[in-house]
């Protein structure tokens, strides 16, 4: 196995630091005027400089300053009524690089004249986590080329308290987890090993760790997940994996987080194959269980009071072969559901379905559940919500705002999110055709050109996680949410070759641990 400096912990880490520290090697200012600066010496410099060098303020820019590297980084406009602090968090990135260029290793990040404008509360924080971000490299480059290509080992953040410090390393662990598990190649992070790297994630922590590798105990108890497993039993590296994620913390506990997670390790969308090239970047359609273990990390590190945290994670791969499964099929699922078989590229609700079934019975003895399945689903929710999330909430969830909450404080942590509803044309989609059946899984087209595409699955898995029966009329209700991360989970959309961005994380955290 790898060391865990080597898988985990290459990320920078975030230490106090004030304006006239000298341990570190570069200055990095971002702001959106330069003038304003409270240190009058550094401020007459950079005036200076701006005299003879007009990119300041305009891009990202090296001075050197009495020895040392002033790297500054402009933020553009703030005041308008679409400005967010991913203002800070791409500027963050874009500086980060600079320094990184010029040899810094230790560098220092100062966030100069932050008015009362609550938008931007935690942008030193955000700050922090879009470098973190930009200077991120694939666990396959780390591994070939050694930890020098992650040379920056320490980010000193100008004036933030240890309790700062604490949460922002504890959500950079996670994120860091969250994009190596996604953005993996589908051998590297098969199934197996994807189970083995949450294994030594997790050693030596407070978060328990099942992994179900027994093919008949998946036949039986997940029999959707395994129907989506079928065409790799041929291949044993390609096995699937459940894993199972526990924290109970210290004390009372006052609410029970309850995730399900979509970890496609390869999604070749089975028979109803991707051609045309759109199978490119599918190893990255494991986001969704990436995330919520990227969030274990940042609850094991960060030890919150209060909350427990359970997390399963569906870790298989949807082949092509003589034995995979194929539209009109229809399969009984651990509810009991008869599941007709619309588009085996509609794959990764029936993966998730069994595994929400068996929550959702788990959280009839918790205290204050509420369910959430997390996946990059659909190219809809991608294309109706373009770089953000969207939350799809039952009854239960909407009438206790969890996806507002969330949401909201995703705009200030840079992990934005739309707030989205299931309605009865939803269920009025999936319902059977036929007496042989009691659901269908999805249409045979693609999500992305159906109406309430992305809006859809989430009835399907109500039904087959016997949550249809615990909406807001019913002797138990239990608050659900269905977070798509498709057009969240990468860079700029690019699924091959983007960098993973472990959406929902920092807004998880966030809401439920701060």
């Amino acid at each position: 196995m790898f060391s865990n400096r080597t898988l985990f912990m290459a990320y920078p880490q975030a230490v106090s630091a004030s304006l006239e520290c000298t341990s570190h090697d570069a200055l990095i200012i971002i702001s959106n005027d330069f003038s304003q600066l409270p240190n009058n010496s550094l401020r007459d410099a950079i005036l200076a400089q701006a005299n003879v060098d007009s990119r300041i303020g305009k891009q990202v820019t090296l001075l050197v300053i009495e020895n040392k590297r002033v790297v500054l980084a402009p933020t553009g406009p703030l005041n308008r009524d679409y400005d967010d602090v991913r203002r800070y968090f791409d500027a963050a990135k874009l500086a980060i690089n600079e320094a990184k260029a010029s040899g810094s290793i230790n560098p220092a990040l100062f966030l100069p004249n932050l008015n009362g404008d609550s938008r931007y509360q935690h942008a030193l924080e955000v700050a922090y986590l879009g470098a973190c971000q930009a200077l991120w490299q694939p666990l396959e480059a780390r591994e070939y080329h050694g930890e020098s290509i992650e040379p920056i080992t320490q980010i000193g953040l100008v004036g933030a308290s240890e309790q700062t410090i604490k949460a922002v390393n504890a959500i950079a662990a996670g994120q860091y987890a969250a994009r190596d598990l996604c953005g993996t190649e589908p051998e590297r992070m098969a199934p197996p090993r994807f189970a083995d790297y949450c294994v030594e994630l997790f050693k030596g922590s407070n978060i328990a760790v099942d992994v179900i590798d027994d093919i008949a105990a998946i036949d039986k108890n997940y029999p959707m997940l395994s129907t989506v497993a079928r065409a790799s039993y041929a291949v044993e590296r390609h096995h699937p994996r459940v894993v199972k994620l526990e924290y109970v913390p210290e004390g009372e506990i006052t609410r029970t987080l309850m995730f399900v997670g979509k970890g496609l390790v390869y999604d070749t969308g089975g028979a109803d194959l991707k051609v045309g090239g759109h199978m490119a970047g599918m190893s990255r359609d494991k986001g969704g269980a990436a995330s919520v273990a990227g969030f274990m990390k940042a609850v094991a590190d960060y030890q919150p009071k209060g909350v427990k945290v359970v997390s399963y994670l569906a870790v298989v791969r949807n082949s092509i072969g003589s034995d995979c499964f194929v539209p009109d099929e229809i399969i009984t699922s651990r509810e009991g559901v008869r599941v007709r078989i619309g588009n085996t590229d509609a794959e990764g609700r029936l993966a998730m379905g069994d595994l929400l079934s068996e929550m959702k019975d788990l959280a009839k003895g918790e205290i204050n559940p509420t369910l959430f399945t997390v996946a990059t689903l659909t190219g809809h929710a991608a294309r109706a919500m373009g770089p953000y999330g969207a939350y799809v909430e039952n009854g239960p969830a909407r009438s206790a705002g969890v996806s507002r909450q969330i949401a909201d404080l995703g705009d200030l942590w840079a992990d934005g999110a739309e707030v989205s509803r299931s309605r009865r044309e939803d269920y009025d989609f999936i319902k059977p055709r036929t007496l042989a059946d009691d659901v269908l899984s999805s249409n045979n087209a693609a999500s992305a050109v159906t109406a309430r595409g992305h809006q859809f699955p989430m009835a399907f898995m109500a039904i087959v996680g016997g949550l249809d029966k615990h909406g807001n009329d019913s002797a138990q209700p239990l608050p659900y949410v269905h977070m798509d991360i498709a057009g969240s989970g990468v860079e700029g959309g690019d699924w091959q070759h983007g960098k993973p961005t472990a959406a929902s994380v920092t807004s998880l955290f966030a809401r439920y641990c701060l």
